[in-house]
């Protein structure tokens, strides 16, 4: 009987003009697959919604960076809601080594990543039959998501041949240059070289004033990790930014800083910044003012690293690249800012100084505020972190090392990104 009906050629006017619908395009729209070629008329005489297509991504996301961030905009690329796993503490230790972040704070820097809909704690780190399941019928999951850069189980088989079996695999483009191997690498730089006669507050030293050898300053791996060095283009800045500016009346808040191993810390300063204001603007200090104020060693990430770590939160809408360290009546007049803001938790308390404070303009003026940090986590906390535990974080890069180096050799151009 409805084949009967959709024999029928209708037709709908839309704007004083008449559409004829015959058979094949009726039976179309009635079952909600209209191209998306056809004219707007024909698109407004559909009967049902379109259902959003929803695709899963997981990870650890330990010491999270701009490539995990460009992972998930491109997996958010692939449909129109992004759902994240993030896997256990438990599932990173059998797997990989112990993870330089827990996962509430993993859970936070997720959570702010601006492409990112919903996410699921506790993730497992192999994709399972029932998992699998869980994901397609709980979550409404059509595709599964990761890299083209392998994920191999300790057993040596795919973690995701499951979903690649059911054909619901769709692979992204690794993001070149960085991963959270290579951070752990570039912060045992400094440990490799040390003595039995080091103790851990040396060994932080070390980072504070940049104690280091030449022979490791070329990029070489000596504790089985490829540092890689970054290119930043701009279509990369472009694909992370919001591409607008405040509106007329916007009350603008800046908050500025080194943002170094952009952390859980810094997100949660940041939520608190935005909520103070309509569009927060955030200031990064270049590396030479990073370098001056916390040593030599610093900053471990530099300027455009850290850059594309900031923009891709969620609470930011606009940041200045390299600026300056001091906040002039002049930045504030340019970017019309409203209200200068600054943490209790932070690597300096210059900002405390009755000389050379770098906020004494908008100090004077009556536009800076004091905002309490809701974590107490630094970018030393994190070193400090991988300093206590070196000689496991240097076993994982080792371990690491085999399939990095295969990856690298095997390699070939992937389209996307």
């Amino acid at each position: 009987m409805v084949w009967e009906k959709e024999k029928i050629v209708g037709s709908c006017i839309i704007g004083g003009a008449t559409f004829a619908v015959g058979a094949t395009f009726l039976h179309l729209f009635l079952k909600g697959e209209l191209p998306l070629g056809l004219g707007l008329g024909a698109r407004l005489v559909s009967f049902r919604k379109r259902r959003p297509v929803r695709v899963y991504m997981d990870g650890c996301f330990d010491m999270m960076h701009y490539g995990h961030c460009n992972a998930l905009r491109q997996a958010r690329a692939l449909g129109d809601q992004l759902v994240v796993g993030v896997v256990s503490d438990e599932e990173i230790i059998a797997n990989k080594g112990p993870p330089v972040t827990p996962l509430h704070e993993r859970m936070v820097m997720v959570k702010a990543v601006k492409w990112v809909d919903e996410v699921i704690s506790d993730a497992p780190y192999a994709i399972t039959e029932d998992f699998m399941k869980r994901l397609f019928d709980e979550y409404q999951i059509d595709y599964i998501i990761h890299g083209d850069d392998p994920c191999v189980l300790p057993d040596g088989t795919d973690a995701y041949a499951l979903a690649k079996k059911a054909g619901r695999y769709k692979q992204i483009k690794r993001t070149e240059g960085v991963s959270s191997t290579d951070i752990v690498g570039r912060m045992l730089l400094c440990v490799r070289e040390r003595s039995n006669s080091n103790s851990h507050s040396s060994l932080q030293r070390q980072f504070s004033h940049g104690h280091n050898s030449p022979k490791f300053d070329d990029g070489g791996s000596s504790a089985g990790t490829r540092v890689s060095h970054f290119l930043p283009t701009s279509r990369r800045i472009v694909q992370f930014s919001n591409g607008k500016g405040p509106g007329p009346d916007a009350r603008i808040i800046y908050i500025d800083g080194a943002f170094d191993l952009f952390h859980a810390g810094h997100v949660e300063i940041l939520r608190r910044a935005r909520e103070l204001g309509d569009f927060l603007l955030v200031g990064i200090h270049n590396d030479q003012t990073v370098s001056a104020r916390s040593g030599a060693r610093h900053p471990i990430m530099n300027l455009h690293e850290r850059s594309l770590s900031v923009l891709a939160c969620r609470y930011v809408d606009e940041v200045i690249i390299g600026a300056p360290s001091e906040v002039s009546k002049d930045t504030i007049t340019t970017f019309d800012i409203s209200l200068v803001v600054h943490g209790t938790v932070a690597e300096s308390d210059d900002f405390q100084k009755e000389e050379g404070n770098p906020y004494a303009v908008p100090i004077s003026m009556g536009i800076f505020q004091i905002l309490e940090s809701p974590l107490d986590i630094t970018t030393s906390t994190i070193i400090k972190r991988i300093v206590a535990n070196h000689e496991a974080y240097q076993k994982r890069n080792l371990k690491k090392e085999a399939s990095e180096k295969k990856y690298y050799e095997q390699k070939s151009f992937v389209t996307g990104d």
